[in-house]
Formats: C-alpha cells, sequence, structure tokens
C-alpha cells in the first residue's frame, strides 16, 4: 500500500513537474522578451515615432485638391493619416510587450490656413496630436508667430498645465518672465521623466537652435538661453533624476544638431527640425543619434532602438527589423475616422472666416482659384523666382488697385514664401490650384489687428533709398543665407555678390559693405505686370531724390529701420505720401486699409490669382509669364571692388618701375653722350 501509493505520489509529482515547466516554459516564451530583462542587464527595447515643422497641416497637401479618399492619389500627409499609421505601429508594438514614444520637435503652428484659427481661439493642431497621443514636444520658432498671449491661451486651451502628465510641452532654453502667464502657470517645462512598461527610464528635454531663435518674432519679452549650456544642464539634472536613456527634441537644423552632439556628452538621441530635413538614415555623431522626419507630415520617422542597461549602450535595430527610418504618410493609411471628424469641425470654423475674408468670393478652404499647367516654383535658391516674382506683383497691383495710388515697388522675402505652387494632377484636380494650396505658402504672420497674416504696408522712399535697400538685398543674401533674398516687382537690376563686402573687421565680425554690389538699376514705369523688353524702363540712378511708393508687409518693414541703424551709409528713412518721416513707433500710419480692414500679403496673393486672364475651362488661368523668371534679379560678372586697390598699387609699382626705367636709360645715355665727347 505504501509502496503503491509512493509510485502514484512520485508519478503525480513527476507529472506535475512536467506541467510547471510547461507553464514556465510558456510564461517565459510569452514574457520574457529582452526588452523585459534590465535586472539581467540584458537590451531594453524602444521604439521612438517622430515629426517636425507639422507647420499647421492638417489634411494631406501638396497638393491638397488631390486628395480623393477612395482613390489613389499623390497626396502626401494629414493628421488623420498620421494617426493610422501610429496606431497600427503601437498595436504591432503591443503584441511584441516594446513600448513607443511619440515625438515632435516643434513648429506644429505657422504656415497652413489651419494656423489662423489660432488668434481666433482654437488649438487645431495640439488638439489633435492630443489624440493621436503624443507624449512630448517642443517648442520651435513659429509657436510665437501670434504673439506669446495668444501662445498662452492656445496652450491653456490644451488643458495645459495639467497636460503636461500625458503631452509634456518642453522648452529648455526659453527664459519666461516669472511675471508672464506661461510662467505663473507653468505652461513650459524643462525635462522630464517618463517610466516605460519595461522599467527604461527616457529623460527628455527641449531646445530652440541659434538659426530658430534669429527667425523667431513676436517672442518679447521671452528670450533664449545659450543651446549648450542648458543641454550640459539638462543632461546632468535628467541624470540625477535616474534617466537611462536621454532624448533632446532640439528644434535647430542637422549642422546645429551636431555641433550639439560634439560639444554635450551624454544625449543618446536628438530628434531635429527647423531644417525640413528629411533623413532617409540616421546622423552618427559622437555616439549621438540624430534624426529628422522632412515637414508637414510627408513622413512619420520611426527609430527602432535598443538600449543595455549594464554597458548604457544605444543599438539602431531599424536595418534588423527591416523598417525604414521613414515613413511616408501617403494613399496607404486610410483615415482615421475620430481624427477626420475633428478636422472637419476644425475646417468648418476656418470656412467661416474665409468666406468673411474673402466677401464670400470663396467659402471652402478646397475651392479653386485659379488653374495653371505649370509649377510656379519659389527656387532655386538665392535668385529671383516664378513664385517670388507673382508674389510681389500680386502686392504690388493689387494694392494699386484697392488704394487707387500707383505703387511703384513691391518687395517679399523668401523667408515668408513657404514653397512652390504646385496645381493638381488627378482627373479631378488637373491643373486646379485650391485656395489651401496657395495661401499655405504665403499665410505665415499676424497683423496689428490680431488676426493671421502679415499686413501690407505702404511707405515712400527717394530713389536712392530704394537703390540702398537693393543693396541691402544684395549683402543680407550674401551674409545671411536664401531667407533674406528680397523678391521684386517694377524693377530690374543687376548686381556682383562679390562686390557685398569690402572686408569684415577681425574679432568684431562686422562686414563693411562697399554699397557698389548694384552695377544698374531701372524701375518700370508702365501700368500693370512689368515686360521682359526694354519698354517702359527708366534708369533708377544713385543720388535719385524722387518718392516713390514701396509696398511691403508689416514684418519686412520692421527691419528697415534697423538697417540704418546698424549701418548708417544704407539708412533709409520711412516716409508717408507727403515725404514726411514716420518713426517706428507709429508704423501702423503706413497699413494699407481695406474698408476699415488691414489688407494682408494672402488677400492679395488670392486676388491676384483670381484676376488672372480667363481661359477656355472658364476659369482663371495664370500667365504663362510665370512659368520661368523674368530677368529682374541678374547676377553679373565684374571686378570685384576689393580688387581695384590691388590692380591699382599694381598699377602704380609698373609705373613706377617703368619711370625708373626711364631715367636710368637717360643717365646712362648722358654718360655715353659725356664719355664720347670728351674723346
Amino acid at each position: 500500500m505504501f509502496a503503491f501509493s509512493n509510485i502514484r505520489y512520485r508519478t503525480a509529482f513527476g507529472w506535475g513537474l512536467v506541467l510547471v515547466l510547461f507553464v514556465a516554459t510558456l510564461t517565459v516564451g510569452i514574457f520574457y522578451t529582452p526588452q523585459a530583462a534590465s535586472a539581467t542587464g540584458e537590451e531594453l527595447y524602444l521604439t521612438i515615432l517622430h515629426t517636425n515643422d507639422e507647420h499647421g497641416a492638417l489634411i494631406p497637401h501638396t497638393s491638397a485638391v488631390d486628395f480623393h479618399p477612395d482613390r489613389e492619389n499623390p497626396s502626401v500627409g494629414g493628421y488623420a493619416r498620421l494617426a493610422t499609421a501610429v496606431a497600427q505601429i503601437r498595436q504591432e508594438k503591443a503584441v511584441a510587450g516594446e513600448p513607443v514614444l511619440l515625438l515632435s520637435s516643434g513648429d506644429f503652428i505657422g504656415g497652413s490656413a489651419f494656423s489662423w484659427l489660432v488668434p481666433l481661439g482654437f488649438a487645431p493642431e495640439l488638439t489633435l496630436k492630443r489624440m493621436i497621443g503624443y507624449d512630448a514636444i517642443a517648442i520651435g520658432n513659429h509657436e510665437y508667430d501670434y504673439g506669446t498671449d495668444n501662445l498662452a491661451r492656445y496652450l491653456k486651451m490644451v488643458g495645459y498645465p495639467e497636460t503636461h502628465d500625458s503631452m509634456v510641452a518642453l522648452a529648455s532654453n526659453t527664459v519666461v518672465p516669472p511675471d508672464h502667464l506661461i510662467a505663473q502657470l507653468g505652461l513650459f517645462r524643462e525635462n522630464h521623466i517618463i517610466e516605460l512598461e519595461n522599467g527604461l527610464k527616457v529623460g527628455l528635454f527641449g531646445l530652440i537652435g541659434k538659426q530658430a531663435v534669429s527667425y523667431t518674432v513676436n517672442h518679447e519679452p521671452i528670450e533664449f538661453s545659450d543651446q549648450h549650456e542648458t543641454a550640459r544642464r539638462m543632461v546632468s539634472d535628467l541624470q540625477n533624476q535616474g534617466a537611462q536613456l536621454i532624448i533632446a527634441l532640439s528644434h535647430s537644423n542637422v549642422e546645429e544638431d551636431r555641433e550639439l552632439a560634439r560639444s554635450v556628452p551624454g544625449i543618446h538621441v536628438i530628434i531635429g527640425g527647423h531644417s525640413h530635413t528629411a533623413l532617409e538614415e540616421p546622423v552618427v555623431e559622437n555616439d549621438t543619434i540624430i534624426v529628422q522626419a522632412g515637414s508637414l507630415l510627408k513622413y512619420l520617422g520611426q527609430l527602432h532602438l535598443a538600449f543595455n542597461p549594464a554597458t548604457e549602450a544605444v543599438r539602431i535595430r531599424n536595418v534588423d527589423d527591416g523598417e525604414p527610418f521613414l515613413l511616408p504618410l501617403d494613399h496607404s493609411f486610410a483615415l482615421d475616422p475620430e481624427v477626420n471628424e475633428a478636422i472637419d469641425s476644425f475646417t468648418a470654423e476656418l470656412n467661416a472666416y474665409i468666406a468673411q475674408k474673402t466677401g464670400d468670393r470663396f467659402k471652402h478652404i478646397l475651392d479653386v482659384v485659379a488653374l495653371s499647367d505649370f509649377k510656379l516654383p519659389d527656387y532655386p535658391p538665392l535668385q529671383e523666382s516664378p513664385f517670388g516674382n507673382f508674389i510681389a506683383d500680386a502686392m504690388r497691383l493689387i494694392t494699386w488697385e484697392k488704394t487707387g495710388q500707383r505703387a511703384d515697388f513691391a518687395i517679399q522675402a523668401n523667408g515668408s514664401i513657404r514653397g512652390s505652387v504646385i496645381p493638381g494632377t488627378m482627373p479631378h484636380s488637373m491643373d486646379k490650384i485650391s485656395f489651401y494650396d496657395l495661401t499655405q505658402l504665403i499665410g505665415l504672420g499676424i497683423g496689428p489687428d490680431g488676426q493671421a497674416g502679415y499686413s501690407i504696408v505702404s511707405v515712400y522712399l527717394t530713389g536712392e533709398e530704394i537703390r540702398r535697400v537693393l543693396e541691402v538685398a544684395v549683402l543680407l543674401s550674401e551674409l545671411m543665407g536664401d531667407a533674406y533674398f528680397l523678391q521684386f516687382s517694377g524693377l530690374r537690376y543687376n548686381f556682383n555678390p562679390t562686390n557685398a563686402v569690402l572686408f569684415t573687421v577681425p574679432f568684431l565680425d562686422l562686414p563693411i559693405p562697399t554699397t557698389r554690389a548694384v552695377i544698374s538699376a531701372e524701375r518700370y514705369t508702365g501700368d500693370g505686370r512689368q515686360g521682359t523688353g526694354n519698354d517702359g524702363y527708366v534708369p533708377l540712378n544713385r543720388g535719385d531724390e524722387q518718392l516713390y511708393n514701396l509696398i511691403t508687409d508689416t514684418y519686412i518693414v520692421s527691419f528697415l529701420p534697423m538697417i540704418g541703424e546698424m549701418l548708417p551709409q544704407l539708412n533709409v528713412v520711412l516716409k508717408d505720401s507727403d515725404g514726411n518721416p514716420v518713426s517706428a513707433e507709429n508704423l501702423d500710419q503706413l497699413i494699407v486699409r481695406v474698408d476699415g480692414e488691414e489688407l494682408k500679403v494672402w488677400q492679395t496673393v488670392v486676388a491676384y490669382a483670381a484676376a488672372q486672364p480667363v481661359g477656355a475651362a472658364g476659369l482663371p488661368q495664370i500667365e504663362n509669364y510665370y512659368a520661368a523668371t523674368a530677368g529682374r534679379i541678374n547676377q553679373v560678372w565684374s571686378i570685384p571692388l576689393v580688387i581695384w586697390p590691388i590692380l591699382i598699387i599694381a598699377a602704380l609699382i609698373v609705373l613706377i618701375v617703368l619711370l625708373v626705367r626711364r631715367r636710368r636709360r637717360r643717365k646712362l645715355k648722358r654718360r655715353e653722350l659725356n664719355a664720347s665727347g670728351s674723346r
């Protein structure tokens, strides 16, 4: 009996042990993945999804008029597609037990007409980001486009400061006065730690870069501290809080990110932005991984990482996983119904605003403004462009029409031009240019009226001062890049960029302009759009004291007086139509108002497109004139001014040598004559 019972017990125990081992094996197979093994020092897995520079692009674009919900089409982006892509990846990673972070490195505001809703009290961009489930966002330069008070209201509208718990807003090198609402409510945070499901502690901080700061408008009274000093402090602070993996959301360009990686150790990953660079594979600098996903939600960036807690080594897994670093958000991703419904709600608000601002001429963001069978490019950089000409012509001619006063010239900066006009390419959209596609390219800024869009300004300058503006245009683009290159209407000129700067003062890094980079300039005296021939052009000479009407916008005009403060030889004095000087404090009186409302740059561009000659389809057709440049800004070769002193000195040396030789020959001849005479 005992023996039998013992046998039964051992048999039961054996089967029980087998069962336990089976269950244990199954359990390990399910739960014991490398990313769950932090206690053993094995790798922890993490997927980072990232976007940057979304610029209010709520709907698919390039071109938005091409989009079709049921057919394959070339439009890209849109928050509803993004939501679907993110949900799919999260679901896949959840099955594998791998955590996912969704991050944005800034400039979610500014550019598209949807951001015009911000000053009206709406927060479309961050509302959608919350719905999709972003974990962290950085504050970029365009978040300040509508001023710091509007930004504070915007963040409050999305639920900050409480929203930090689910979607932290990071601005580490942003210095906010204590009495500002942003500081009082804690609407920004310096850094943040997220502990993931696998136990990995991820530290996050956000930076706005040097170039981005230089492009920032309406940020007063907020200032910005040194990026590298701030980053060192953030890394130290996060490490002291127990962060294992440190990520910087850096609204800078790629080169600045590389400098940051070289200068500040301890940053494992930099999620970049600002430069709109689509990095098809990461840049690795000083063991720091740098990624960036272009702009306007054309791509969703995805970075698959493995972190070893024992060695703190970070390994990129994308190649092993067979996953691209950039996932195109194209037609293959269906629209998320909930997010799409929210977009429709914001679209309805925007449509009502557009109808009001256009006198019911356009009632929907996708209404067709004009047709074109060619693109209007905004490139190449640092050159006249077809779209630049179109915008400058629109500002000059529509303002002339609205005010009844002759507009001689107009200028617009490349930095305010956000891309090229790309007409529709699908059967349902062929050659169409929609209101949305056009205005997203020229819709930045805010006017003194508190409404979106830079306001048109009419100012009077002498011919000599217009010549100085041309010199400034050459100088700024040479020193500061394409964003400062100016497009013109009503004139044409030849210039030599090598003549812009005579020399730079050492240590002060102060350029001394020659004021002789412009070789020649002509103004157009005819009516309407200027031609490409010589008819109607007369010289615009130095010393011309006649007053001319210059059309620009509130952003550009605010900089013109500052130039004279730095470079007195290029000083211009803003004047009214009677020639009376207008001080910087009274620039509002130069703003063009129509029926009591400020005229916006985007309104002139839309009106000019709608005023193009009617084509065979019964709609305005963009003139072929804008299919190419028109010879307005011409780079020519001439002997650089810096060479002239050298040539003069060389000529003097040659002259002296010749004179010395001539004198020696005369002396020698005299000696010979004297010698022959003595014989």
